[in-house]
């Protein structure tokens, strides 16, 4: 600590010399770089958002219809309801199939807040179940034993880009008479067995957050669903409980979806197959680089079981040292990032549980270990090869 000794057990103040701060690193290259995916399509999104500045039709209307109609198409999902964000998504959907106060949920602390934090906001608790340390995701069988008479519904994650293990939690959704509610925030495009998530269980939500694969420019999200009376109420629940202005059917709340944020959303789905694959083509070259680097025993990759198709959201690691690691690789100007640096079962947020450290043991691992590494599309083999480089570096130096 600058300007203090320690004598003893106190801490006593002494004058120094002004601290020069070393300059904060510059980034060689983004972590996500937004401005070179838009390039690619600036003609196209600015027509679109040209068409509705001129239309002036701003909130809803045809523009999301469209896009609700075309991500339907794409996903193959009867029904499609567009909303305010992703965290809306996970919440109108637990408000549309009647969860509420004193229910309970299913679902894994390794996860963004939005997860369990829906389920909080209606009033149920999140039941949270360890996850499967290779997928990061929520372990099935440890599923059964979390149920009780209270449970009203599932609610796996898809995190990162690869879905969760479907067919076990559909089987036993279907023995106990719950619903299924697929948290495909990061994996739009994202397939299980050949079907795409989220229209594996009752509800699927998606993201259209800017990180997202298909990302907006600004926040959105998208609901789907096979059923059209869950749909409607959606509809209603997404503008005040609304069909007709000024009278309300049922209590809802302000999640409409602007359409310039649809309109730019049609553009960039047209690219998004091609996205994807980019993405996972620079994972395999991230899988194949660290081979050759020899660092298998030092870097866990991220897997793609058989029938699994992993999109990438995130090309997460799995890594001891995580934190020094981090913070030689900033010094070199390589950006990275954690999700997540804590579960939710741990953070301030949900002490109301009472849990402790050491519930959820893999989760907590997790935490500790993951690291993101950049890898978005348009990111270079030159790029891969210093990121990995670098890793290779630190584990060569003698000190950790």
């Amino acid at each position: 600590m600058q300007g203090s000794i320690l004598r003893g057990n106190n801490m006593e103040s002494v004058a120094t010399e002004p601290v020069t701060r070393a300059p904060k690193p510059k980034f060689q290259f983004p972590f996500l770089d937004l401005k070179a995916q838009f390039a690619t399509v600036r003609d196209e999104v600015m027509t679109a958002v040209t068409r509705v500045m001129q239309n002036q039709h701003f909130i809803l209307g045809p523009e999301v219809e469209a896009l609700e109609a075309e991500v339907a198409t794409y996903l193959d999902a009867p029904e499609a309801v567009g909303c305010a964000s992703g965290s809306d998504a996970l919440l109108l959907a637990l408000i549309a199939l009647g969860v509420q106060a004193g229910d309970e949920v299913v679902t894994s602390p390794f996860t963004f807040v939005a997860t369990a934090g829906s389920i909080a906001r209606v009033g149920a608790r999140p039941v949270f179940v360890d996850i499967d340390p290779d997928t990061y995701n929520i372990d099935v069988q440890q599923i059964e034993p979390a149920i009780t008479p209270r449970t009203r519904a599932i609610m796996p994650v898809h995190l990162f880009g690869l879905a969760a293990d479907m067919d076990p939690i559909l089987e036993l959704a279907s023995q106990q008479g719950l619903h299924v509610i697929e948290d495909a925030a990061q994996a739009i495009g994202a397939r299980y067995k050949h079907k795409p998530v989220g229209v594996l269980g009752t509800i699927g939500c998606f993201s259209f957050f800017p990180s997202k694969n298909l990302g907006g420019a600004g926040d959105g999200g998208l609901i789907t669903m096979n059923d059209r009376a869950i749909a409607a109420r959606l509809k209603l629940l997404r503008a005040h409980g609304s069909r007709e202005k000024y009278h309300y059917d049922i209590l809802g709340t302000n999640s409409r979806l602007d359409a310039l944020q649809a309109a730019i959303l049609r553009v960039k789905l047209q690219h998004l197959d091609q996205w994807t694959e980019a993405r996972r083509e620079r994972a395999e070259r991230y899988r194949t680089l660290f081979a050759a680097y020899k660092l298998e025993s030092h870097v866990r990759c991220p897997i793609e079981p058989k029938d699994f198709f992993h999109v990438y959201n995130q090309f997460t690691i799995g890594v001891k040292a995580r934190d020094e690691l981090r913070v030689f690789l900033k010094q070199d100007g390589i950006p990275t990032e954690i999700y997540y640096p804590a579960p939710l079962h741990l953070q301030p947020a949900f002490e109301y549980l009472n849990h402790r450290r050491g519930d959820f043991p893999r989760s907590e691992t997790a935490s500790s270990e993951v690291l993101a590494l950049p890898v978005y599309p348009e990111l270079s083999y030159e790029q891969q090869v210093l990121v990995v480089s670098t890793i290779a570096r630190f584990y060569e130096s003698p000190i950790k």
